[in-house]
């Protein structure tokens, strides 16, 4: 769940922000002025998984252009990806 808090409001209740934060995996977007600044999110959550990116993209319909013109991208990036060290060697 996300919540928008002001600055000022995260000021004057940080221990109850945290705590909802932690134990209730609450989102927090900072507003200062109005205008998003920062997030307070839980330690060690994932963003996206990627079982959310298949559920988010299996809701798509793309015109068939646009479907090509995505799968094109999508070889592209695939074949600049670099592969992470091993860090076991």
């Amino acid at each position: 769940m996300k919540k928008t808090i002001s600055a000022t409001e995260v000021a004057r209740n940080v221990a109850d922000c945290v705590n909802r934060d932690h134990y209730q995996n609450v989102t927090f977007v900072l507003l200062k002025n109005g205008s998003p600044m920062a997030h307070i999110t839980p330690a060690g959550d994932k963003v996206c998984t990627g079982r959310d990116l298949a559920d988010a993209l299996a809701e798509v319909e793309l015109p068939p252009e646009e479907a090509r013109k995505w799968s094109s991208d999508l070889r592209s990036a695939r074949k600049n990806l670099n592969s992470l060290p091993d860090k076991w060697r």
